[in-house]
């Protein structure tokens, strides 16, 4: 009896794989006519998709046909010039190219033996992102830290806290369970993903303490030092502390050098979070901003953000990484090699929770090498300017007040109108499926935020997105 092969040839895949290379260029030569935010309602995706899987396969024609009528209604197109919401996730031609590669190569690089390449090309190229920002040399693989590749800022945060939580027990919570008496410091303003981390690595939300912000939402030193000092009369102990560098809300800047010196007194773990900022470090203006980054023990950022990387691609910096392998290191019998055991050379899997690993350098390599130093360091300037020129049409206007002065490339600015006049401003600007941009909340009241880092958004884009919010404003207000 004769069985048929249902496996796509390379023949098929270069005939195949041409026809999608052609079809995601089309879509980024026509990702303007998209509504920016999905106009489908809850549902309406499903309702289209069989309830069971085909008996026999369908060729590739009629799955894409499928992307064009059923998937592509229900995206929200992230990768629009006019996408302003949340904050970047940009991808380039060079980064989806690498990612491409990887994914041909489909490497489990968990451990140096299983694919040396995928491991050394990692430890170059975040050492050469450490000398790119002018990361202090403890952040490099040739001292006593090094860098490695997660999936995002979430993931980090977790690792430090638990590597934190073993370095204040003298890694007994690995053997014994946590100690209650543990006690972490976050701003009001820091990311969830901390508050997250803390439950997870069972140090629990009663031992969070979230430290208040002055008025441009930063943390106040003073106040942590004062928490501190009374857990520590209530015989608890702190062991981490996190810095931001950019909060999600306003992109407010946290006083690292002073943080830093309190973390150093009390022997606390200092983590700084710089998930969507810390891209513009690459740029020697940006990094006063940074002030104090010599004291920290880990530093997160996210190039699938903002340098132009697809998601998904965190930068995990830590000072000492032997706190992390004496942390993370198991090594049952199936994973022992000598190349392991002689010590010479990296195990990333030892340096954070998951085991498995995707081949993630590659897509950085490729952006890197593509774009370059000055041509990153030029769109990043190019952001930047394009959002200070924002934030003075936002200034010079008569309905609107700019609630923020802002450091990089996120707005903050609200309609002189209420809460809800505010919302729905947004509302309707976004259903129009011209733009797309999200609020906050900040002392209290609705704040608009109008992230500007998307790859392709010129001045051009900005211009025809505060006309529309204008004209939006006008009706609302009259």
């Amino acid at each position: 009896m004769e069985t048929e092969n249902y496996h796509m040839t390379p023949e098929q895949f270069r005939i195949e794989g041409k026809k999608v290379i052609d079809w995601i260029a089309d879509y980024y030569e026509n990702i303007e006519n998209y509504p920016v935010l999905s106009q489908v309602k809850p549902g309406e995706i499903i309702e289209k998709l069989p309830l069971s899987p085909p008996q026999s396969g369908e060729s590739l024609d009629q799955m894409m046909e499928d992307i064009d009528k059923i998937i592509m209604p229900g995206i929200t197109h992230w990768q629009s010039p006019n996408f302003y919401a949340f904050f970047p996730s940009n991808a380039s031609f060079p980064s989806i190219l690498g990612d491409l590669v990887s994914s041909g190569l489909g490497v489990q690089g968990m451990i140096w033996a299983t694919s040396p390449a995928a491991t050394e090309l990692e430890t170059r190229v975040l050492d050469w992102l450490a000398g790119m920002m002018e990361m202090p040399e403890k952040f490099r693989s040739t001292s006593t830290g090094g860098g490695v590749i997660q999936d995002t800022a979430s993931t980090s945060a977790l690792t430090a806290v638990i590597a934190a939580r073993e370095r204040a027990t003298n890694f007994e919570s690995n053997k014994k369970g946590v100690q209650q008496k543990l006690v972490a410091y976050i701003s009001t303003q820091t990311h969830s993903s901390l508050e997250k981390a803390i439950k997870m690595a069972g140090i629990g939300t009663e031992n969070l303490r979230l430290i208040d912000v002055d008025d441009k939402f930063a943390m106040r030193p003073e106040l942590l030092e004062w928490q501190i000092q009374q857990d520590k009369k209530a015989g608890l102990k702190p062991f981490f502390i996190c810095g931001a560098l950019g909060t999600t809300s306003s992109n407010a800047m946290d006083p690292l050098g002073k943080i830093g010196e309190i973390a150093k007194a009390e022997n606390c773990w200092f983590h700084i979070d710089a998930a969507m900022s810390g891209t513009a470090m690459i740029c020697p203006e940006f990094r006063h901003l940074m002030k104090g980054v010599e004291s920290a023990d880990s530093f997160t950022f996210n190039p699938h953000k903002w340098m132009f990387t697809n998601f998904d691609c965190d930068v995990f910096w830590i000072a000492n990484r032997n706190e992390l392998i004496n942390t993370f290191s198991i090594l049952p019998e199936y994973l022992k090699n000598k190349a392991t055991e002689s010590g010479a050379v990296f195990d990333y899997r030892d340096w954070h929770v998951q085991l498995g690993r995707r081949f993630r350098a590659l897509k950085l390599w490729f952006v890197i090498r593509h774009y370059g130093v000055k041509g990153l360091q030029f769109h990043i300037r190019k952001h930047v300017q394009l959002a200070a020129e924002f934030a003075n049409w936002i200034s010079a206007s008569s309905d609107f007040e700019l609630f923020v002065q802002p450091p990089l490339n996120l707005v903050c600015f609200r309609l002189k109108a209420a809460d809800e006049l505010n919302l729905k401003l947004m509302n309707e600007c976004n259903n129009t499926g011209k733009i797309y941009f999200t609020h906050t909340k900040l002392n209290n009241l609705i704040v608009l935020r109008f992230s500007i880092g998307q790859t392709n958004t010129e001045k051009e884009h900005l211009e025809m997105a505060w006309k529309l919010i204008c004209q939006k404003a006008h009706e609302i207000l009259n």
